[in-house]
């Protein structure tokens, strides 16, 4: 047994800090909380204890040290971008976050499911890295906002993407392209219900598929026990996408108090990803439409999620890296503090809505019998959220990665 000893345990549903802080682990499970230390003891001095994080919209295989944003898609092979993930990895667990889920590649892959053989080689230890819920392959119709040839503004024919690397269109196809990521192992699917603000053509909340074509996606997932999360931006778009039934909407930028309260009442999660509104460092490569679009969406994406917060709407920590560079992913807890959360909440969204989301039990607290994906951070999380952004101690299933 081992029993980590710190100034203090927070309890994410309470908000309490007990002090001190005794968690007794025996494997990858926490076996006890208080009492006397047992077994052997590792002394943490003035750390507080508390879940591992959890990231619920990043792509692993994208960004990095030397990607190219614009051009990657034409420079990196599969195994290149199986190399510099394991770095992008690497830096998320050591970040604190011991969760992530990977939200859909949007890059060339000759149909495989990259972000599962990266799960597989964590979860066997090969490489450090969080426990990954992979969504393989993001479905888009041609042309649509995650149609990989779109962030390059490629020429006719440059790349060519079949219907099990996502790019699907009409009912039959995207049937089949949700068939094939969920027959390689995605265990959520990822679609695109709407333009965005890299989007070279079309406004960001334009709709990108017909009711027919959505309904088809959440069906397939459904039947098969899996949830789907759709990229979409704008009221009306958001809209079809709830009362097509999608279980949640990633970035919900610009979305009037109707369709909030219609979040609320078909309690459907929205992971906002604000941090990227207050730096986005590949937009500053952008080009100038896409810089003066962005600008106009990012004020009123702040302004709808301070709504969102209010109404109660269920909200998840997503950073959208690497928008926000692998490893920074804490910034977005940062920026639901300032858009209204209160930090106990902005930290909820980062453990106990993540758990819910991805449907786990085992994970989000500090409790008996649950998994052991512990951090330690130096100073109250409570009254500074900053603290989170320096995270000296992480253990993933009771083993140590950081301290």
């Amino acid at each position: 047994m081992l029993t980590l000893k710190a100034a203090g345990l927070l309890d994410v549903d309470t908000g309490e800090i007990t002090r001190p802080g005794v968690l007794k682990i025996e494997g990858d499970r926490i076996v006890g909380l208080g009492g006397q230390p047992e077994g052997e003891v590792m002394d943490l001095g003035d750390l507080i204890l508390m879940p591992g994080m959890m990231d619920m919209e990043l792509n692993l295989l994208m960004g990095g040290p030397g990607e190219h944003h614009l051009t990657g898609q034409m420079r990196d092979d599969p195994p290149l971008r199986m190399m510099r993930a394991t770095q992008n990895a690497r830096r998320t667990l050591r970040a604190g976050f011991t969760t992530v889920r990977n939200l859909g590649l949007f890059c060339k892959t000759s149909g495989y499911l990259l972000d599962v053989a990266l799960m597989k080689a964590i979860d066997a230890g090969w490489i450090d890295g969080p426990r990954i819920v992979p969504a393989g392959h993001a479905i888009t119709p041609t042309g649509g906002h995650l149609d990989p040839t779109m962030f390059g503004a490629f020429a006719p024919h440059v790349l060519k993407l079949t219907v099990e690397e996502g790019l699907a269109n009409g009912v039959d196809e995207v049937r089949k392209a949700v068939r094939y990521q969920i027959k390689h192992g995605a265990q959520v699917i990822k679609m695109c219900g709407s333009g965005g603000a890299m989007t070279n053509t079309g406004s960001s909340g334009a709709r990108h598929y017909s009711d027919a074509e959505v309904t088809a996606i959440t069906d397939e997932a459904h039947r098969r026990g899996l949830r789907v999360a759709a990229h979409t931006h704008g009221s009306v778009a958001v809209r079809q996408m709830v009362e097509c039934g999608v279980d949640c909407i990633e970035h919900a930028f610009m979305i009037d108090d109707d369709t909030i309260n219609l979040l609320v009442k078909n309690d459907v999660w929205v992971v906002a990803t604000q941090a990227l509104i207050d730096d986005m460092p590949i937009l500053r490569s952008s080009e100038p439409e896409i810089q003066a679009k962005a600008a106009l969406i990012f004020p009123k994406a702040k302004a709808s999620i301070r709504n969102a917060i209010e109404a109660g709407v269920k909200i998840a920590v997503g950073s959208d890296a690497p928008a926000i560079p692998h490893g920074k992913n804490a910034l977005e807890l940062v920026a639901l503090v300032d858009r209204g959360m209160t930090p106990l909440q902005a930290i909820q969204a980062a453990t106990i809505v993540g758990a819910d989301l991805i449907d786990v039990t085992d994970r989000g607290r500090l409790a008996e019998g649950l998994l052991a994906d512990v951090i330690g951070v130096r100073g109250n999380p409570l009254e500074d959220i900053r603290v989170l952004q320096r995270v000296p101690f992480v253990m993933k299933g009771g083993k140590q990665f950081v301290y």
